[in-house]
């Protein structure tokens, strides 16, 4: 637990936490960027899984850059709000939920990526039981790997570890 106690007393741990706008700043961007990253999921998973048929499948795809520029901006807060308090996500187990959903969720849209997306002969007609499936299980990820992140706010043990263990 050294290393905590080193990483949340360094002057850049220290800004992050104590100043309002990065915090607050870092916070707002963290929830916009992953606002756009789920959305992009929920409208892909949702179009999986029969919803909107008019719009062909292989359209998804255009809305990757979206996803990709998110995903970016939604990383480098999520760095920034955990240098801020280490010690409050590296030993909260929910953390590691909320990471190991996202990871997995990631496969899962690698995945249909390269399977449906790609295959313009689904823009027509339905997809494989199979990417239903992990359609489904992708928006069940997304909806927990939010709802774990809302949690971390109250479900820590530990704020700072300098605070003791």
């Amino acid at each position: 637990m050294d290393y905590l106690l080193w990483l949340e007393d360094t002057p850049f741990s220290i800004w992050i936490r104590e100043s309002g706008p990065a915090f607050f700043g870092s916070l707002i961007l963290h929830s916009v960027a992953m606002g756009f990253v789920v959305g992009v999921h929920v409208a892909m998973n949702l179009r999986i899984l029969g919803m909107a048929p008019g719009i062909p499948l292989s359209l998804m795809r255009r809305f990757f850059p979206v996803f990709w520029v998110g995903l970016v901006f939604v990383s480098l807060s999520g760095v920034l709000l955990l240098i801020a308090y280490p010690a409050k996500a590296l030993t909260n187990p929910v953390f590691y939920l909320k990471l190991s959903a996202i990871v997995i969720a990631l496969f899962i849209t690698r995945s249909l990526a390269k399977g449906v997306l790609q295959d313009p002969s689904y823009d027509a007609e339905p997809v494989p039981r199979k990417a239903r499936m992990l359609a489904a299980l992708s928006l069940f990820l997304w909806a927990g790997a939010v709802t774990s992140g809302r949690f971390l706010a109250y479900t820590y043990k530990i704020l700072m570890a300098s605070h003791g263990f």
